[in-house]
């Protein structure tokens, strides 16, 4: 019988800073909104679509990270869903959470202007500029540097990428 899998990994930003709370033992809860955008299209154009996430994050990890998590932060998030289930007002009701077993700071509110602004004056949209890469750190990204504002892909690669 194989095994079932529960793994997410969301790239997002905060839509609110992140709430520490303390259950009454003393352990810490971090607990924070994420929104992920989703490119589609609709008719002759392409439209952005957002989807939002509740993060919750336990333990010292989340105590040491919650000055950091403001709202527009972008972050990465890995960890796995959880149904949380309860009953009110006598009708059962149920949400899907993300229990984060790993955050990582990506970029900061303005990040997303300044992004966008140096892709419009090369012509290229932001998806194409990102490239993420697979080594011993999840969720490093690689990202042009100013340097090489080139019109086209370059076959070199300032760094070895071990894949």
């Amino acid at each position: 019988m194989a095994e079932d899998l529960n793994r997410v990994i969301l790239i997002g930003r905060l839509t609110r800073d992140a709430e520490l709370q303390y259950t009454s033992s003393g352990w810490a809860i971090l607990k924070m909104g994420l929104a992920c955008n989703r490119r589609r299209k609709q008719g002759d154009q392409w439209v952005d679509e957002a989807n939002f996430f509740d993060v919750t994050l336990f333990g010292k990890r989340g105590e040491s990270l919650s000055q950091y998590l403001q709202k527009g932060q972008q972050i990465a998030v890995e960890g796995q869903l959880k149904q949380d289930r309860w009953e009110q007002d006598g009708m059962k009701r149920s949400k899907v959470v993300v229990e984060a077993t790993n955050i990582q700071l990506l970029g900061g509110r303005n990040d997303r202007q300044n992004q966008n602004s140096d892709y419009s004056q090369q012509g290229r949209s932001p998806q194409q500029g990102t490239v993420a890469l697979k080594n011993s750190q999840p969720f490093e990204s690689y990202k042009p540097s100013p340097a090489r504002q080139d019109s086209g892909p370059s076959e070199r690669f300032e760094d070895d990428i071990p894949f």
